[in-house]
């Protein structure tokens, strides 16, 4: 399963990387997103997975860290979440005043054939 997981994320950083290295700012915003998405998966995989571990201390007694969940994992991909939403809404405010004030979305201001 892991193997997979691995793939997986390496294949969206991966269309990540390229969409971002196009000429379109479309297709930037685009790759921004997945190289998000590709990290969000990536910090959670490494949070690893505890099944039937309770979240939350049962009682006042010092507990085994061990038996369990770590919450840091869930809230660094929380707080991604939330810091990329507002960049790519930044990011495609930019965009579309970008392209009312040149007539294109190429980064370099040329139309394309």
């Amino acid at each position: 399963m892991e193997l997979v997981t691995a793939v997986g994320i390496g294949v969206v950083a991966a269309a990540g990387v390229w969409l971002v290295l196009r000429p379109r700012t479309f297709q930037v915003i685009l790759g921004m997103s997945l190289l998000t998405y590709a990290v969000n998966a990536f910090l959670l995989t490494m949070g690893g997975l505890r099944v039937g571990a309770p979240p939350v201390l049962e009682s006042v007694v010092a507990p085994d860290p061990a038996e369990y969940v770590d919450p840091l994992p869930e809230g660094l991909v929380l707080t991604s979440i939330v810091i990329s939403f507002s960049m790519t809404a930044l990011y495609l405010v930019v965009l579309l005043t970008s392209r009312g004030l040149t007539g294109t979305d190429h980064v370099d201001g040329e139309e394309s054939p």
